[in-house]
C-alpha cells in the first residue's frame, strides 16, 4: 500500500495546531491562497480583464475534474453549494413525481439532502422513506432492503456524514436500475479523498461541496448531471450560459440557446477570479497525489488513532462498514466530561455529529499530532 509522507509543508499550520477535522472545513493549501491573492488584486484592475476570464478558469476545472473523478467534462457544472446542487435535482424531479410515488433518504442524513426534498414532497403530495439506522451498521444493506418499485429517487449520502459510515454505492445503482429509480449522491464527504468513479457508478445527479475534502475555497462545489438529464431546465436564467455570452457587444440579442452540457445549470457569478484559482490549484494538487494514495495514507494516520481507541474503550464500527478517512468513535458510557471541549483547549481539533466523535485527519498530520492527540484523549479519559 502506497503512502504519502505528512504533507504539511503545503498548507499554513503551525505546529502547536493538530487538526482532525477535515469533514468539518479543511485548510487551504498556501498554492491556493498565493492564487486567491493573485485573483483578488487582479479584480482591482478591471480593466485588464477580457470577456474570455469569465470562462477560462470554468473550462479548467471542468476538465481537471473529469480527469480525477471520471465522466465527461460537460457534466461537470460549478455551483455555490451542495444544497444548490440538490435544489437544482430536485426541482428537476419534481413535476415527475406524484403522491403515489417515494422519496427515499436514509436516518440522520445532512439537511442539504433532506431540506429540498421535504420541499419537493410538500409539492407533490410524494412520500419521504427513512431508512432507519442499522443496528449492525450495515448502511448498503439497510438502504438496499428498501428499494422498491414504489421508491422513485434514492437521494444519498456516498458515506454517513456524521461518523464516515460505508455505504457502497455499485449495488445501490444496481438496485436503482432494477427499479428504474433516480439515484442522487452527496460526495461531500468522500470525493477527492476516497476512490470514486462516475463512470462506474453513474449517478444521475453527483454534488459535492469543495471546502472539506476537496481542499477548496468556500463557496466552490460541483454538480455532475448524467446526459440524460441536461436539457432540463436549470434552477436559474443566467445570461453566462447561453451561446452568445462571450460576446459582451451582443448580450442584448437575447439568446434562447444554452450552452453545450451542464453549463446552464451553473451559478449566475462563479466568482472567477476571487473563487476558482484556489479550487484549481486544490484540484491540480488531488491529481498529483492521486486520490487512492490520499485515502490510504489517511486510512494509515486512523489505523494509529484506532489502536489507542479501542484500548480506552471507545465502541468503533467494523472495518468493513467505515471509510478510511473518517473515524467515528462512540465515548465509554462511564465518561461524562466534554472531549472536544477539552481536546480544543490543547489545540487539538476534532468534532461530535450525533452520537459519534468523528476524527477527520488529511496529509497535513504529522506524527507529532497523532502522539499529541493520542496522549491527550487517555489523559482526559483516565481521569
Amino acid at each position: 500500500m502506497s503512502i504519502l509522507k505528512t504533507q504539511r509543508e503545503l498548507f499554513d499550520i503551525p505546529k502547536d495546531i493538530a487538526y482532525f477535522n477535515c469533514a468539518y472545513n479543511s485548510p487551504l493549501l498556501l498554492e491556493s491562497i498565493k492564487r486567491l491573492h493573485t485573483g483578488v488584486d487582479s479584480k482591482s484592475h478591471p480593466w485588464e480583464r477580457t470577456p474570455d476570464d469569465f470562462f477560462h478558469d470554468a473550462e479548467i476545472i471542468r476538465q481537471l475534474s473529469s480527469e480525477i473523478f471520471g465522466g465527461d467534462s460537460d457534466g461537470f457544472a460549478i455551483v455555490p453549494s451542495a444544497s444548490y446542487g440538490i435544489s437544482t435535482a430536485s426541482r428537476i424531479l419534481e413535476s415527475s413525481l406524484t403522491e403515489n410515488d417515494e422519496i427515499l433518504l436514509i436516518d440522520e442524513e445532512f439537511p442539504s439532502i433532506v431540506l429540498p426534498f421535504k420541499r419537493v414532497a410538500m409539492e407533490t403530495g410524494a412520500k419521504i422513506t427513512t431508512v432507519k439506522t442499522p443496528e449492525d451498521g450495515n448502511w448498503t444493506e439497510a438502504i438496499i432492503s428498501r428499494i422498491n418499485e414504489h421508491i422513485k429517487v434514492v437521494a444519498i449520502s456516498s458515506c454517513h456524514w456524521t461518523n464516515g459510515a460505508y455505504i457502497d454505492l455499485s449495488l445501490i445503482r444496481k438496485m436503482c436500475d432494477k427499479f428504474n429509480a433516480v439515484l442522487i449522491i452527496d460526495t461531500t464527504q468522500t470525493l477527492g479523498v476516497m476512490p470514486f468513479s462516475i463512470d462506474e457508478i453513474k449517478p444521475d445527479f453527483m454534488v459535492t461541496a469543495g471546502y472539506k475534502w476537496m481542499l477548496c475555497p468556500y463557496g466552490f462545489s460541483l454538480l455532475y448531471l448524467a446526459e440524460k438529464w441536461r436539457n432540463e431546465r436549470p434552477l436559474e436564467e443566467t445570461w453566462i450560459a447561453r451561446e452568445n455570452a462571450q460576446d459582451f457587444a451582443n448580450l442584448v440579442n437575447y439568446s434562447d440557446k444554452y450552452m453545450e452540457g451542464s453549463r446552464r445549470f451553473e451559478v449566475g457569478e462563479k466568482c472567477t477570479p476571487t473563487i476558482l484559482p484556489g479550487a484549481i490549484a486544490a484540484l491540480e494538487q488531488i491529481k498529483a497525489w492521486g486520490v487512492t494514495k490520499i485515502s490510504n495514507s489517511i486510512l494509515s494516520i486512523n489505523r494509529q488513532i484506532e489502536t489507542n481507541l479501542v484500548q480506552l474503550g471507545f465502541q468503533l464500527p467494523d472495518d468493513s462498514q467505515r471509510c478510511p478517512h473518517i473515524l467515528g468513535a462512540t465515548i465509554p458510557v462511564d465518561f461524562s466530561g466534554n472531549l472536544v471541549k477539552e481536546l480544543k483547549q490543547k489545540n487539538i481539533f476534532i468534532s461530535q455529529r450525533g452520537k459519534s466523535l468523528r476524527f477527520a485527519p488529511h496529509l497535513y498530520i504529522n506524527d507529532n499530532d497523532i502522539e499529541r492527540l493520542n496522549n491527550a484523549i487517555t489523559e482526559l479519559i483516565s481521569t
